[in-house]
């Protein structure tokens, strides 16, 4: 896919997923107006700024699907799996159109950027979609998107609490007492952002894993001022250096992707070194939380099912909800042998931050909420199918934790087994089925569809076809509705005395499925012991 970011908003205006604005706008606005929007929204004329912002761009599932060329919601995870089974390394190129306009050392001006705030809350404009690059001397390469509130005009933090590579490779430069450069490219194809979304293993190079979605190297640029790339179609880049200040500023609070307000996260400092970007450069901010949901909800369902591969589980359906923050919660459904639903969930239960996970049979509909507690309410006993796992890895974005300066706190997290327990027969769980529904359509009746009416008989007549179904049944055991089926060349009223006939004679019984057969048959149902 050969599309860079400016084709990419073509490609949405074309579709009538973006609207032009070309009136002046505050920037104070913008943030709500994107909230209100069906679509994304390009401002073409921001008061105060020189540069035009575009925001939305990925904010609904629809144009998530579009951001990736993918034609489903599902093929975007089997993209991204396939970058993973298949990563593309980036291709190094000399320089970018993002060098046009260059600030260096005190001509460094964050404030001529038209950064938006977003909440009433919000301790200050951030950026929001900057793809951060940094390595680590011994460890390799990462990539990621954080968010920078702007406290200077070359100065911001990092927001960076949650324990990720990134912030293993800040600690380690805290530790040298050495400050760590990164590089930040913003206005960046969505393909990049999916890559550095996803949280590869240490020595794992997004950007490769970008390529693999791109299906094409990612061309990436030297900085100047700092050892580091940049994503060389960026619209602008910052180069910088996470102060080794440790976690010890405050700043804040954030929007987050759990649609509540975070509270004050004590971060790094970052240093702006250097700014460059296009004549005509373009400011993408990235709304929250929507355009971080719909993108990185793909991430978990690739991990999740990575897991469950290498657990030898057979994987029908999986939903990472979006009542979970598309972090916390995943139904997953399987085509079950004896004790993998518990497998099942100590594999998914392992998976990055995951909370929450239920496990329900291949018959359940992992979308359909009201299905999925239907298994919880039908097959679930609490002492044996609920397993919590104490003290494990949690997320301090999650508002149940202690919070509080330098806590990187554990928490619990919880499986449900909510298939079907070994032992009970599955046909004790089949669902109503009503008899006759594929033939029987209440459109056809309220057009005026009549019935014919079935012969009627008489007792000898009804003692003749009590002996035609007794024969019938011989072979065979029937359902009461079936053999009112195979016979409907009578009325129902007769078909009901003849099989009434047959058990006032004592001929007709039951099996464990509770189908019609002969009595004393291999098929009949044995009585209790008394």
């Amino acid at each position: 896919m050969q599309e860079n970011f400016r084709q990419f908003l073509d490609r949405l205006r074309q579709n009538g997923e973006l609207v032009d604005l070309h009136q002046p706008v505050d920037i104070r606005h913008i943030a709500t107006l994107v909230d209100q929007a069906k679509t994304a929204l390009y401002f073409h004329k921001v008061i105060g700024y020189d540069m035009p912002v575009v925001s939305g761009i990925i904010r609904s599932r629809e144009r998530a699907i579009m951001s990736l060329g993918c034609e489903t919601y599902r093929e975007i995870e089997d993209k991204l799996q396939q970058a993973i089974n298949k990563p593309i390394p980036p291709k190094h190129v000399k320089s970018s159109p993002t060098r046009e306009v260059v600030m260096l050392g005190d001509d460094v001006d964050l404030y001529k950027l038209p950064i938006p705030m977003s909440s009433i809350y919000d301790g200050g404009p951030m950026i929001t979609a900057g793809v951060v690059i940094t390595r680590d001397p011994e460890l390799g390469i990462n990539s990621g998107i954080y968010r920078f509130i702007v406290k200077e005009k070359s100065l911001t933090g990092i927001d960076i609490v949650t324990p990720n590579n990134m912030r293993m490779f800040a600690q380690r430069a805290f530790e040298r007492k050495e400050p760590l450069p990164i590089s930040i490219s913003i206005g960046t194809h969505p393909i990049e952002i999916t890559g550095s979304g996803y949280r590869a293993p240490l020595g794992v190079d997004e950007m490769a894993i970008a390529g693999g979605i791109r299906g094409a190297p990612v061309e990436l640029a030297p900085c100047q001022t700092i050892d580091m790339p940049y994503i060389a179609d960026a619209e602008i880049v910052l180069e910088a250096e996470i102060l080794p200040t440790g976690w010890t500023w405050p700043e804040g609070r954030f929007g987050e992707f759990t649609r509540l307000m975070g509270g004050l996260h004590w971060n790094p400092l970052v240093r702006i070194k250097a700014i460059s970007m296009r004549k005509d450069a373009i400011y993408y901010n990235l709304h929250m939380p929507w355009e971080n949901t719909w993108l990185a909800a793909p991430t978990r369902y690739a991990a999740i099912r990575t897991a469950l591969k290498t657990a030898g589980i057979q994987v029908k359906d999986i939903n990472v909800t979006l009542g979970g923050c598309a972090f916390w919660h995943a139904v997953i459904s399987i085509k079950k042998q004896p004790g993998e639903a518990k497998n099942a969930l100590l594999a998914a239960l392992s998976v990055m931050d995951l909370k929450h996970v239920v496990v329900v049979d291949d018959d359940i509909d992992v979308f359909d909420p009201t299905d999925v507690e239907w298994a919880i309410a039908t097959r679930v006993q609490g002492d044996k199918d609920v397993m919590v796992i104490g003290n494990a890895r949690a997320k301090p974005l999650d508002p149940s934790l202690p919070q509080g300066f330098g806590v990187v706190p554990t928490g619990a997290k919880v499986g449900i087994d909510a298939t079907i327990p070994e032992g009970i027969p599955r046909e004790h769980y089949e669902r109503i089925t009503y008899a006759y529904a594929e033939k029987a359509k209440i459109d056809d009746y309220a057009n005026g569809k009549a019935d014919v009416a079935g012969q009627a008989g008489d007792e000898a007549e009804v003692v003749a076809l009590a002996m035609k179904i007794l024969a019938a049944i011989e072979a065979t055991p029937l359902y009461y509705t079936d053999i009112a089926e195979r016979f409907s060349a009578y009325d129902f009223r007769t078909v009901a005395r003849a099989i009434g006939h047959l058990h006032m004679t004592e001929k007709l019984w039951q099996d464990s499925r509770g189908r019609m057969c002969v009595r004393g048959s291999q098929f009949a149902a044995k009585p209790p012991v008394k």
